[in-house]
């Protein structure tokens, strides 16, 4: 889809959560997206990427496993080489390398027996194996940094746990892609606007950050790094490689900046090729699958929703959302609900909006659906 064609409606499927004796959930998940035109896409032969969140351990809203491999299993019988892949976070936690990444997934049940398929994290060890892409239309990323298994896959598939998010309002399949598949470096890039510094406590002094630098912006005196912020380029590196997590990004962007930037590097993974999103609107807790702990959700579970475009199936998810009653509990059921919108009122100061708006502006879909229940 392109620019000139905002005005065009896409097909977004859905399916209710309701099973009966001869079909359960797994079921309507492979009825959904077959509907929605999965097997139109030509596996054949070529590397496919399941673009999931793995859950940060403690978190318990994180999608199944049994999900994924409904998906896996799908592909592999249209002949495709298939693997689920995230890359590497930028905060400190269980998921900021490739070892404890793994540890995490599988500590969460994601693994090749249980999903049918290998986990390869998009951008390596450290976070530091990406593959630049230009983006010439891009307003405030003009090369996006991508974990490069994610790159180098023939089609896209992202398998989305839809949520509210502190920053961006809601956390949808623009941000499981954009925010999600860049790198340690691409993940700074959007969260700020300022370059990275060395926190003095954590320094031990070891140097790795002069060594990774092209650049001679770290020196040590004393035993501890510094960052000549006239040198930086701001393109993260020192981040992967900081054995101790003392570098750390300024975090200073403007959430309506950083949802422009989430959209722009969505677009740098999803052009160029096949792309499918399957999204759940379910244990819709109020802040990212990011965070080591889950609140009570903020509505009743939806349903499933599948498309080819990432925007349309973004606002279908809203709507449903805002749509559904405040569940009595949750953190939202207890904050002043004034604006009508959930995540709104939820985040107030975050306006989830301007993702869809800037993504349709880029040409990566339309915000305009027709919601074709199953």
């Amino acid at each position: 889809m392109t620019q000139k064609d905002a005005n065009l409606t896409s097909d977004v499927f859905f399916t209710d959560f309701h099973t009966t004796l001869s079909e359960n959930l797994l079921d309507k998940l492979k009825r959904l997206v077959l509907k929605a035109g999965f097997n139109k896409i030509d596996f054949n032969g070529k590397f496919s990427a399941i673009k999931i969140h793995f859950g940060e351990p403690g978190n318990l809203a994180f999608l199944r496993p049994n999900f994924s491999k409904v998906i896996v299993d799908l592909i592999k019988q249209n002949g495709g080489k298939v693997f689920l892949t995230d890359a590497n976070t930028l905060y400190v936690g269980q998921r900021k390398n490739a070892l404890d990444h793994l540890n995490a997934a599988y500590l969460n049940g994601y693994s090749p027996f249980s999903t049918g398929a290998y986990i390869i994290i998009a951008d390596g060890l450290k976070g530091t194996d990406e593959t630049l892409v230009d983006l010439p239309d891009g307003t405030y990323v003009k090369q996006a940094k991508i974990g490069r298994a994610l790159m180098d896959a023939d089609i896209v598939i992202s398998l989305t746990h839809f949520k509210g998010h502190e920053m961006t309002g809601f956390g949808g399949a623009l941000k499981n892609l954009g925010m999600g598949g860049g790198s340690r470096a691409g993940k700074m890039e959007m969260h700020s606007a300022g370059k990275p510094s060395v926190n003095q406590e954590r320094c031990i002094g070891c140097g790795a950050c002069v060594r990774i630098c092209a650049h001679d912006a770290p020196t040590i005196k004393n035993k501890k790094a510094s960052i000549d912020q006239n040198k930086c380029v701001g393109c993260g590196r020192c981040i992967g490689v900081c054995p101790k997590d003392a570098i750390e990004a300024a975090g200073d962007e403007t959430c309506e900046i950083l949802n422009y930037k989430i959209a722009e590097y969505t677009a740098a993974i999803v052009r160029g090729r096949p792309a499918f999103h399957i999204s759940f609107v379910m244990d819709v807790s109020p802040c990212c699958d990011c965070h080591a702990e889950n609140d009570v959700p903020i509505v009743d579970d939806i349903g499933m929703f599948a498309s080819f475009d990432p925007v349309a199936i973004d606002q279908a998810c809203c709507d449903a959302v805002n749509a559904a009653p405040v569940l009595k509990g949750s953190c939202l059921y207890d904050k002043p609900q004034t604006t009508g919108d959930h995540f709104k009122d939820l985040h107030p100061m975050t306006d989830w909006t301007t993702q869809l708006e800037h993504a349709q502006k880029l040409g990566l879909g339309t915000r305009k659906y027709n919601l074709i229940k199953i």
